[in-house]
């Protein structure tokens, strides 16, 4: 069956793309200015090796993004779709797994975001629900700046039959709760974990809630409401990796 293919724009996310061997890159298109870097980039690698290669004016490669608003700094791709990866095939006979659940995130700045920075800090996974994901969004791997290449998207068609399922196989489901009385840096993160963000504007459904095991949150000035989603979860991305390197 022939996958689907869509474009993505920006240096890191094309660059990242074309490292990946497990990406198909069907055509990139470069300016002149971005040509003559590409190399620099990835001295040891011929990155454009068996690519379709095209090259445009900046005013050409605008019409890519312009109505995103986002900057293709001379680089552009076609790209297909990575293999779906089964969650449950790939947690079997692992242990000390962390993922991270979207429940009803739908920023794609957000999402790419959150990518980035779970990619960043060695996350094992990102569960989000297929039908809701942004899945040839520019703007959301443009601000995963590569990460996309470098981290595992579970996408499935049910968030509470799937945290139900891990809770079974031993996860512990954490949910990120302004509200909650508990610390998330009281936690020793050990074992297999799963942690659950919210919507941005209304939290975590209460009927996803019913499959937590804790609510924590992440302790901030009082004076100030919330944190962005995307930097909460770097905040608590860097934590657990932390905390793993010193255990």
């Amino acid at each position: 069956m022939n996958k689907s293919s869509f474009f993505i724009v920006g240096k890191h996310a094309v660059l990242e793309a074309l490292k990946n061997p497990k990406r198909k890159v069907l055509r990139v298109f470069l300016t002149e200015e971005s040509k003559k870097n590409i190399h620099r980039f990835s001295p040891n690698n011929n990155l454009l090796k068996n690519i379709k290669i095209f090259y445009k004016t900046k005013k050409e490669m605008d019409k890519f993004s312009k109505n995103e608003g986002i900057l293709h700094q001379g680089f552009i791709a076609e790209i297909e779709h990575l293999e779906n990866i089964d969650i449950k095939e790939y947690i079997k006979k692992k242990d000390n797994l962390n993922f991270v659940c979207l429940d009803n995130v739908s920023d794609p700045r957000n999402i790419g975001s959150i990518i980035r920075s779970a990619a960043c800090f060695k996350i094992d996974g990102i569960i989000v629900k297929d039908r809701h994901f942004p899945r040839e969004s520019k703007i959301m791997y443009k601000s995963a700046s590569g990460g996309f290449e470098h981290i595992n998207i579970f996408k499935v068609s049910n968030i509470n039959t799937i945290l139900k399922y891990l809770r079974e196989k031993n996860f512990w489901v954490y949910g990120f709760d302004a509200q909650s009385d508990k610390d998330f840096t009281k936690v020793k993160w050990e074992g297999k974990n799963v942690l659950l963000f919210g919507s941005e504007g209304f939290g975590i459904k209460k009927h996803t809630e019913k499959y937590t095991d804790f609510l924590v949150k992440i302790d901030i000035n009082k004076k100030i409401e919330s944190l962005n989603i995307s930097n909460s979860a770097s905040i608590v991305f860097h934590h657990i990796n932390q905390q793993k390197k010193t255990s």
